[in-house]
């Protein structure tokens, strides 16, 4: 499984490091100066802010009684002092790094002597915080068989409401040099109780179980909450303060990580040590957990569209192509037929191509979408069409070799595709007009590929189609990835969110484009969707709707309703349908078939626009 990224053995070189950066506080003189034997306890090398005090030095004979113990991954142990100090602030927990597997049990007093560090998961430049640790430990055991220190627990009365101080700007927007104020602060709250034996009661599920055998709950069930028990990220400053990691200390093989869906219940009482690691921020890793009571989450089906109505779709099909099991390509074509009502035109993201990552130089995807389409017929469905441009070769981004594009399928029963001197992936389509409306100088096409915006990205994919003798322009897109960006629990706050220039850009450009089309038709129909890889309320959207060229469709959902993807217990949004101004009238849906779920077919929610053009 999945835990804490492992620690480099070289822990005193991290701290080094670390210092030389200035990116932590402490002495410059690493093990320079021992403290005297017994005289340190676990609250003075935490100390009252992120960085212990006594980082780089060594300590000798620190006491506690043994926690948790962690046999996998980043092997080592938790050590709490049962005599705590009054103030709130300074945590009585503290991870002894061993390396090796560890030789001690929970319930064990011991004496540790080692070197004071701290250790960022993911590296210095993740922007994580870290977690003070005890490495190269000599360790005593005294006496066994100890009764733990109470668990401190963590609930709707104990977290804060407001997420996190402002950064230093004298730090470079940090927080760890701030002093904690645990009990005006959530993540100063977390920070206090680093390593520390801590406890929740019953608590719903807002993350599923994923395939690293981590769930998300919430401490806090009135928190922004979604329509199907999910918590909603809904703005840059609604972070959810009651969102908290869950993983366990028992290995796989000796005790299976239970199975859980957004909205079931974490029921009686999970407790173990509070860690923080690289993939989730602050982790309850659970030496005693809960039982999962599921609340029967149900897969939702879209309305099918009327004779009149176009139903348009965008759907993420994550990293498809022919070497996957006939069993993903079963399920997400019944999921088109079934979930989706089988839509007129089906944008989809991540089509790879035809031998997937593999990386020899094929670009073409026509097996891919040929065992697709087959799927969805067998499934029921249309015998759907497809149009596409092939990419360059590892010019797009996504998984080296797999050239992953997006594609149209259209339903030629329902709707024409107006084939225009296809555009290949250098070639820019444009607008030009025919008998006074506007219309597609390539169609397939691609927007603007030479533009610096869509290096080693998806290009827009333009197509024009025909529906009851209207036309309709789609654009399909996939933005560039959240890749690079700080979490929310960041050391910088706000978080350094790099990722978003790109997407401002090409945000921009599709932008631009679509205003050419409104150029040559004010009522042209025109809708651009896919993975747009932002929230409703980001800059990138705000670029792409600049001067009402395009509406957010998703933004016509009632706000429990809006999101597509969940991300560390957060319900968001990443896919999006945009509409012209043409577009007044229609029906939205965002399909929670995937992201709410441990057993996924994509990790995307599929939307569906509906209109009568």
């Amino acid at each position: 499984m999945r835990s804490s990224h492992p620690r480099s053995a070289a822990v005193a070189a991290v701290v080094a490091t670390a210092l030389a950066t200035g990116l932590l506080a402490g002495s410059a003189g690493a093990a320079e100066t021992d403290a005297a034997a017994g005289s340190i306890r676990i609250h003075d090398i935490q100390g009252t802010t992120r960085v212990s005090p006594l980082v780089g030095k060594q300590v000798t004979d620190v006491e506690g009684i043994v926690t948790g113990v962690r046999t996998y991954g980043s092997k080592g142990f938790w050590i709490q002092d049962p005599d705590a100090d009054d103030d709130a602030a300074t945590s009585e927990g503290v991870f002894v790094f061993t390396s090796s597997a560890p030789t001690v049990a929970v319930g064990d007093a011991v004496k540790v002597s080692g070197l004071v560090g701290e250790y960022v998961p993911g590296g210095l430049n993740s922007g994580n915080q870290s977690i003070t640790q005890i490495s190269k430990p000599t360790v005593t055991v005294v006496s066994s068989g100890n009764a733990l220190p109470a668990p401190t627990p963590i609930n709707e009365y104990t977290v804060p409401a407001e997420y996190a101080p402002a950064g230093d700007p004298a730090a470079g927007g940090s927080i760890n040099g701030l002093t904690l104020d645990p009990a005006r602060y959530a993540l100063d709250h977390y920070e206090s109780l680093e390593g520390m034996n801590v406890a929740i009661g019953t608590s719903r599920v807002v993350g599923a179980t994923d395939p690293h055998a981590e769930l998300w709950v919430t401490v806090k069930g009135w928190e922004n909450n979604t329509r199907r028990g999910g918590t909603l990220y809904g703005s840059y400053e609604s972070q959810n303060t009651g969102r908290l990691q869950i993983q366990q200390l028992a290995p796989l093989a000796q005790q299976p990580f239970p199975v859980a869906n957004v909205g079931d219940r974490l029921t009686g009482t999970t407790e173990g040590p509070l860690d923080f690691n690289q993939f989730g921020g602050y982790t309850l890793v659970a030496r005693t957990l809960g039982t999962v009571q599921s609340k029967n989450l149900e897969r939702e089906k879209t309305k099918p569209q009327a004779e009149g109505e176009l139903a348009v779709a965008t759907y993420n099909v994550e990293n498809l192509d022919p070497t996957d099991p006939q069993e993903k390509f079963d399920a997400l074509a019944k999921a088109v037929v079934e979930n989706l009502a089988s839509p007129d035109i089906l944008a989809l993201e991540e089509i790879q191509d035809d031998n997937g990552a593999k990386n020899d130089g094929t670009v073409s995807a026509g097996q891919t979408l040929t065992k697709f389409t087959a799927a969805i017929a067998a499934a029921g469905g249309p015998a759907y069409q497809w149009r596409s441009v092939d990419p360059a070769n590892n010019k797009d981004g996504g998984e080296p070799g797999g050239n992953i594009r997006q594609v149209f399928l259209f339903n030629p029963a329902r709707v024409s595709f107006i084939d225009r001197a296809a555009g290949d992936a250098t070639t820019a389509t444009g607008v030009t007009q025919e008998q006074g409306k506007a219309a597609l100088t390539h169609s397939p096409g691609r927007i603007d590929p030479a533009n610096p915006a869509w290096a080693d990205s998806r290009k827009p994919l333009a197509g024009e189609f025909v529906f009851r003798g209207r036309t309709v322009f789609v654009i399909a897109n996939h933005f560039g990835s959240k890749g690079g960006d700080e979490s929310l629990t960041s050391h910088h706050q706000p978080p350094v969110r790099s990722s978003e220039a790109k997407r401002l850009l090409q945000a921009q450009a599709v932008n631009g484009f679509v205003k050419q089309l409104l150029a040559a038709d004010k009522n042209a129909n025109v809708i651009a969707l896919g993975d747009i890889n932002d929230f409703e309320f980001s800059a990138t959207t705000k670029a792409l709707t600049d001067g009402g060229a395009l509406f957010p469709a998703i933004t016509a959902l009632p706000k429990s309703e809006r999101y597509s993807y969940v991300f560390q217990g957060n319900s968001q949004v990443l896919d999006q349908i945009l509409t012209s101004p043409a577009i007044k009238k229609f029906a939205y849906d965002s399909v929670h078939i995937n992201a709410e779920f441990a057993d996924q077919n994509s990790d995307h929610d599929p939307q569906v626009l509906r209109f009568r053009p």
